[in-house]
């Protein structure tokens, strides 16, 4: 319990600092420099309005100086962090595989929320996360026989890459074909193109890190996702576009713990 405990408030820190990486990443602002600051005013806040969820809660989720509304976006994603941290650590404990899993959701988070306002997914996460899995699964290697280098997760992870990207650029690339060549349907709202390339880019980090098998689950789980938020959108907006980064993102945590439980009931389902 002690744990666990340490976990969510840890969690719970990193989760103020991908606060951060949202709000400065898309603006290619330093996530280190300078120190924190309201958006608004740009004064600089002290560490006592930096303390997740208490600071929200005492401030009455208000800037301390210009009185401007704080988003509720900042204790959700700690939040969403440290219950991340929680579920990891009670997974895994402190393993490799925890310190592996934490920084993976942690770059899924990041990637989520700013495609949720800005529509786009950086690069620095995506790219810069499929570097880091395949690095990762390589020191897996190394860890699985340290007297003789297994190559089976450096496959796997370049698999999950190819497979990943490949995957969801095909279904774009076939899906705009129909779409807008052979029906000859006009763009909706400007779009040229039904998936992004950070989209791409995503799902192929999520293979790096989770290797094909799961890059497959993660592509077949998120539509699913996708669907539900789509038809409340375009009921409530009228908006016929959604940010997909997000469906990407849930479907690949989910497939971490529950890949084998949702595989066999598909299987079953058959």
């Amino acid at each position: 319990m002690l744990g666990k405990i340490v976990a969510f408030i840890f969690g719970s820190i990193v989760g103020s600092f991908l606060n951060v990486c949202i709000h400065r990443m898309p603006q290619n602002q330093s996530v280190v420099w300078p120190r924190s600051h309201c958006p608004n005013c740009k004064k600089r806040l002290p560490g006592y309005d930096n303390v997740p969820f208490f600071s929200f809660i005492a401030l009455r989720g208000r800037c301390r100086y210009c009185r401007e509304k704080i988003s509720l976006r900042y204790p959700l994603v700690e939040l969403i962090t440290a219950l991340a941290f929680v579920l990891f650590f009670g997974q895994y404990s402190l393993s490799y595989d925890f310190f592996v899993y934490t920084l993976f959701a942690c770059l899924l988070i990041i990637a989520a929320f700013i495609d949720i306002k800005q529509r786009i997914i950086p690069d620095e996460i995506s790219v810069g996360g499929m570097i880091l899995g395949f690095i990762f699964s390589a020191i897996r290697g190394v860890n699985l026989n340290p007297l003789s280098f297994n190559f089976k997760p450096v496959f796997n992870s370049f698999l999950g890459i190819i497979v990943g990207g490949g995957i969801i650029w095909i279904t774009g690339a076939l899906f705009d074909l129909v779409y807008f060549k052979l029906l000859k349907r006009p763009p909706i709202q400007g779009e040229t193109e039904s998936m992004g390339g950070g989209d791409i880019k995503l799902l192929a980090m999520i293979g790096a890190f989770l290797g094909w098998q799961r890059a497959l689950l993660t592509f077949f789980i998120a539509p699913f996702f996708g669907l539900i938020i789509g038809v409340i959108n375009l009921l409530i907006k009228k908006d016929h576009t959604i940010p997909y980064g997000p469906f990407l993102a849930l479907a690949a945590l989910l497939s971490i713990f529950w890949a084998n439980k949702i595989i066999g009931l598909l299987l079953f389902a058959r």
